[in-house]
């Protein structure tokens, strides 16, 4: 096995696509213990800095005591806890819908979704660049899978026009996009999309992994950012270990497509279900995220900083106003040998983002700013970004 395996792992390292981990030690913050030595961190979702909240890690601790450290089983056998349901009962509250479930992972969350709503005959239109939880969950599901230019309406329209739907509902149609592309850093435009939903008659999912916490009232999201209801987005996914800083996700929905998900998502059905203590400290992360505005405050001028001292040095971000600021480089080689300068000359810790995740010829810098950034934070990044920038080119 090893003999056929190796040549392919040799070829990654001669393209510069070859991924490795870094041991991290310590917890989450804006700075990082690496190999013994302390880096600035531009890298983490912990969009609003509640990983190591205090809160947050006394509800843990709360949790474990009650409960223990496992869940013991699935949901539906003897998995499901009080801190479970109260969570679920306080995300449909912050969401504004009648229910919500909740996942090991996002990842397990879009596969339950749509395999529990499309399948053989129905078709399932995607944004290009989704996440590629939906866009595997999609293939999973059997249904044909289309995926339109980013963004881009008219594809989109062009796409749905091609498919026939009969009056009872079948084929079924299925709009699924980020609410925030995780690489590009742009909203999706939400509130046509949800149009064309409703004059195609198809359903429209928004995985709001990366809106959560940071856009809308109180981190309500990308969908109450457009001020859209559950009627024009019937289907809402999010994740925990973002914003959030803990762990897990959720979908909210209605009753009926709740109880659908409870009956028909093998991604639910088949797994344990999170520890309770986890739950528990999400419940202090939410109660924290709904009241942080000052955070989101903070992080959007930490954003406003970055872009604006970018633009004085000449540096061309994406056209992003959320926490993700990408720079693309174009080729992995370069993009790595600038992330590597970064780390070895600055102590600053940027990922270099590669073919496959982005598409050929797109290798970028994936800058992410959060809360507790400090000016001189953004400032020292600034400084050797351009530094490095300079110095891998000549």
């Amino acid at each position: 096995m090893d003999d056929i395996l190796s040549p392919a792992l040799k070829l990654r390292r001669e393209q510069s696509l070859y991924r490795q981990r870094r041991v991290v030690d310590g917890p989450q913050s804006t700075t990082l213990s690496l190999l013994g030595r302390t880096v600035l961190n531009f890298c983490s979702n912990d969009y609003l800095g509640l990983a190591n909240h205090p809160d947050v890690i006394s509800a843990l601790k709360k949790g474990a005591d009650e409960y223990g450290v496992g869940s013991g089983a699935a949901h539906l056998i003897n998995g499901h806890s009080r801190a479970h349901h109260a969570l679920e009962d306080e995300l449909a509250d912050f969401v504004r819908r009648p229910r919500a479930l909740l996942f090991s992972t996002g990842y397990m969350a879009n596969q339950g979704v749509i395999t529990s709503l499309v399948g053989k005959g129905d078709d399932i239109l995607e944004d290009r660049i989704n996440h590629a939880s939906l866009i595997d969950a999609g293939r999973l599901s059997g249904a044909r899978l289309q995926r339109y230019l980013h963004a881009d309406c008219g594809s989109l329209e062009t796409k749905l026009q091609k498919s026939i739907q009969n009056v009872s509902g079948h084929p079924r149609k299925l709009i699924a996009t980020d609410g925030v592309f995780s690489m590009d850093g742009d909203l999706a435009p939400l509130s046509a999309l949800a149009d064309i939903a409703s004059k195609h008659n198809a359903w429209l999912m928004v995985d709001d992994a990366h809106g959560f916490g940071v856009i809308g009232k109180q981190g309500r999201g990308t969908v109450d950012h457009f001020n859209l209801d559950s009627t024009q987005v019937p289907i809402l996914m999010g994740t925990l270990g973002k914003a959030f800083g803990t762990f897990g996700a959720f979908v909210a929905g209605s009753e009926v497509f709740i109880e659908t998900l409870i009956q028909q998502a093998r991604s639910y059905i088949y797994t344990t279900a999170l520890p309770p203590a986890v739950a528990e400290a999400t419940r202090a992360s939410l109660t924290l995220l709904r009241t942080g505005d000052d955070r989101r405050e903070k992080l959007a001028a930490r954003i406003k900083q970055f872009r604006a001292g970018a633009h004085q040095l000449g540096i061309s971000l994406m056209d992003s106003h959320t926490p993700i600021q990408p720079l693309i480089v174009g080729g992995s080689k370069q993009a790595m040998a600038i992330s590597e300068t970064l780390l070895s000359e600055h102590n600053i810790m940027v990922s270099a983002i590669r073919p496959p995740t982005v598409v050929e010829g797109s290798a970028r810098l994936r800058m992410t700013l959060c809360a507790n950034h400090t000016e001189t934070h953004v400032d020292q990044l600034l400084t050797a970004l351009d530094a490095s920038i300079r110095t891998t080119a000549a």
